[in-house]
């Protein structure tokens, strides 16, 4: 069987295509924010890509430990800690009970099997540590879902709540969000965002940021694993 000779990351996240922007920075100050994440606390951000949104953990003063099938995070960043895994396969290379937040950003539609992140991350959480998770919704997203062929498993408001209160976490919240930071300040925006959702040609996307995200609207969810 050949070898493919290119990853993932390298080839549909490399730095030409996907250059590198100031919305991770802007997406982490955020949410470490509203789920008031405390500075010198341990962070694994599971399937961490290029690392750029672990390595703003790190800049606001948390700790960070970083997995992926790739090494690719190791050109771009060296203030984290980081394990390579096949996660199918390997699991996630961390202890029990280790890490006081879990992260995770357009990952978990990658398996056929997202039970096994469930149970993985259960185990590496500290009890009463936090899973924020984000994906794409797949009520907004089905018709370009699987312009990814990677994607495996779509999931709905619904059903990402369903999947974590099956895996054991607790005070489970699940929301629609938008990757588009001034409606974080100015709520009353999701308003016109709507609008532009149904009213504006989907062939603006590429031609506007704001369009863009408007219309993929993305899943974001917190949990805790119980102390029980």
């Amino acid at each position: 069987m050949k070898k493919t000779k290119n990853n993932y990351i390298n080839v549909i996240y490399n730095s030409k295509d996907r250059p590198y922007t100031k919305y991770p920075s802007k997406l982490i100050k955020y949410l470490i924010k509203r789920y008031e994440l405390n500075k010198g606390s341990s962070i694994l951000d599971f399937g961490c890509g290029r690392g750029e949104f672990l390595e703003c953990f790190v800049n606001n003063g948390l700790v960070g430990f970083g997995t992926d099938q790739s090494d690719f995070v190791n050109q771009y960043s060296k203030n984290i800690k980081f394990k390579s895994s096949d996660f199918e396969k390997e699991g996630i290379p961390f202890p029990d009970n280790y890490f006081d937040y879990v992260f995770s950003k357009s990952v978990i539609e990658h398996f056929y099997n997202p039970e096994k992140f469930g149970n993985e991350v259960y185990r590496v959480l500290k009890p009463g540590g936090k899973l924020i998770t984000m994906c794409p919704a797949w009520e907004f997203n089905y018709k370009m879902f699987y312009d990814d062929y990677t994607h495996r498993t779509p999931f709905s408001k619904i059903s990402l709540s369903d999947f974590l209160l099956i895996n054991g976490f607790v005070n489970v919240e699940c929301e629609y969000f938008r990757q588009l930071p001034i409606i974080w300040k100015f709520k009353i925006l999701i308003l016109f965002s709507e609008l532009t959702r149904l009213f504006f040609p989907n062939f603006l996307k590429k031609r506007s940021k704001w369009v863009r995200f408007s219309k993929e609207i993305m899943l974001l969810s917190s949990s805790n694993k119980p102390f029980d």
